[in-house]
Formats: structure tokens, C-alpha cells, sequence
């Protein structure tokens, strides 16, 4: 699907505002509540907008804390990726997993409610995750800037 300026203007009004009504988006971008919708229903069906989810202020809750792990495997042969990525799939701790160049191979956040509950998680989820050869963490000590 090519996206033209229309699409691009719907796809960063919903990023800063994903429960904007049709009307409301509509006048942001110059086309009527209808013809908002059909497009907003042609992005999502062509899966370039995969879902709306509620973002939540950490800092404002003593339950969940983010942390970003560098996970490196022992090779990045196709299959060794595959096999990680089908695994990491099932783990419900992390919510989100990027494949990224660098020194490691991938980016994952995960939400912790404490340090025990770390040590779970890498104890008993990310150590035994095929292909692993390492793991580094980075603790959130506060979110100096993100879209709302």
C-alpha cells in the first residue's frame, strides 16, 4: 500500500491521539468523518496499524517499571533468529522486541514490579530463550520524554 500525505497526517494525529473521534480527526486533516473511517479501515487492514493500546505513566505507579534488555545470540544465522523470535513471541513479560544492527541482535522492553521479579524473568524466561549468548539490562530511572 503507498501511503500519500492524508495517510501519513491520520497515522501521527492517531500516534498523539489514538482515541480522537473520526470528526475530530477529520478536521485535523482536511476530510470528512466517513472518509476518515474507510481510511483508518484500509490502514489497519493492510496491517500498518496493528492495534491501539493505552500507554502507561511507570512513573506514576509503583507496580510496573520498564527495562530495556541487549540480547546478543550465538549466531545470527536465519534460523537461529527464527528460532528466537517464535520463542520470544510466547513470553508474556515482554511487550515489545525490535531486531536491531549494533553490538547486539535485539532490543526488548519488558515492565518489572520489582527486582525479584527480574530475576524471575531472567532466570527463568530470557536465559532459556533459544540462542542466547548474552544479555545486558538497562533500568528506567525516569522517562524524560515520550509522545502521549
Amino acid at each position: 500500500m503507498n501511503l500519500d500525505q492524508i495517510d501519513l497526517k491520520i497515522i501521527e494525529c492517531l500516534r498523539r491521539n489514538a482515541r480522537c473521534t473520526n470528526v475530530e480527526l477529520g478536521e485535523q486533516v482536511g476530510l470528512s468523518a466517513s472518509a476518515c473511517a474507510r481510511r483508518i479501515q484500509s490502514l489497519e487492514e493492510e496491517g500498518i496499524i496493528r492495534g491501539y493500546t493505552a500507554v502507561i505513566n511507570t512513573s506514576a505507579s509503583e507496580h510496573l517499571r520498564p527495562v530495556f534488555l541487549r540480547i546478543k545470540l550465538a549466531s545470527s544465522t536465519e534460523d537461529c533468529l527464527k528460532k528466537f523470535e517464535k520463542a520470544i513471541r510466547t513470553c508474556a513479560e515482554v511487550r515489545e522486541c525490535f531486531l536491531v544492527t549494533g553490538a547486539s541482535d535485539y532490543l526488548l522492553r519488558i515492565e518489572i514490579s520489582g527486582f525479584e521479579d527480574f530475576e524471575r524473568i531472567h532466570k527463568e524466561v530470557l536465559t532459556r530463550l533459544p540462542g542466547v549468548s548474552s544479555i545486558e539490562s538497562s533500568f528506567i530511572i525516569r522517562n524524560v520524554f515520550s509522545y502521549k
